[in-house]
């Protein structure tokens, strides 16, 4: 049976529309107007047309976080990506772990992200689950009143290389450089930042785990459940995607079958700043790499 972790008000959840200015290399964005609710924020995200897909000045409904985690496991680097049912466009697809910017850290969006790793992505071993550390700061436990955590160890979250355009809230740049796009059927901003998930030696027969919220009865809902494997592993070859996928359960790398999959607008063509798809076919995507 799946087990709730959380519950969560969405009325709760405040961010801002958005004014975003770009051009060739370099992009900024501030908030802009009236602060709105998750239900006004998903009002105003609808599909958008820009002209020019590197310089263009435009209003958009939200700023969303990425990050694309890798782990390195038994000599290759891995991809970490779960999979998200989006009845809103009537889609399955697998996608970064990801989530919208509150209000209060929209100048600070790497907090976000940060926490998106902390509850969606968990780690459990032999003795118990894992937190989380990023340089000197530890991680949200947002499900520790549910699940026993170790204290002799925890794993690490670190920063890799940034993007090479650089992106401003407002006047200050985001020091870690995250690759940015505007999503036009969306009408959204995207920031995609770039780590490495460190597990410690102690992490024995090691099990990760994809939890993620779900909108029932007016409340968002964090479940656990262990028989879904939601979570998977992209192994790359030489820095590129492979074309297999797999599940980390209790340190045993299991195969997952590709066939029929879909990768969300993160991983589709990007011009300039834009980015114009909904989705992309696994097969397409693979391809694409290949070529």
């Amino acid at each position: 049976m799946p087990r709730t972790l959380a519950r969560k008000d969405p009325a709760a959840f405040k961010t801002l529309p958005l004014r975003v200015e770009a051009r060739a290399g370099r992009l900024s964005y501030q908030g802009h107007g009236l602060p709105l609710n998750f239900a006004q924020m998903l009002e105003r995200r609808c599909p958008l047309e820009v002209a020019d897909a590197r310089q263009f000045s435009v209003q958009l409904a939200n700023l969303g976080v990425s990050v694309r985690l890798t782990l390195h496991w038994r000599g290759r680097d891995h991809w970490v990506l779960v999979r998200q049912r989006r009845p809103d466009r009537g889609d399955t697809v697998l996608k970064l772990i990801s989530g919208y910017v509150p209000a209060h850290e929209l100048n600070l969006p790497l907090l976000t992200a940060l926490q998106e790793v902390a509850e969606e992505c968990l780690v459990e071993t032999s003795q118990g689950w894992l937190d989380g550390r990023f340089a000197e700061t530890w991680l949200p436990t947002p499900y520790r009143g549910h699940l026993h955590h170790r204290d002799d160890c925890h794993y690490r979250v670190v920063p890799l290389s940034g993007a090479a355009h650089a992106v401003h809230a407002g006047s200050l740049p985001l020091l870690e450089r995250p690759r940015a796009y505007v999503h036009l059927p969306t009408a959204s901003l995207q920031l995609v930042y770039d780590m490495r998930l460190e597990l410690p030696g102690k992490a024995h027969l090691p099990s990760l785990y994809h939890v993620d919220e779900q909108l029932e009865n007016g409340q968002l809902l964090a479940r656990l459940d262990r028989r879904r494997g939601d979570l998977f592993l992209l192994p790359l070859q030489q820095d590129h995607p492979g074309g297999e996928l797999f599940r980390l359960a209790k340190g045993q790398l299991q195969a997952v079958s590709c066939r029929g999959l879909w990768l969300s607008e993160s991983f589709a063509e990007q011009d300039g700043w834009l980015v114009r798809a909904q989705r992309i076919a696994w097969k397409d995507w693979l391809a694409r790499q290949r070529g």
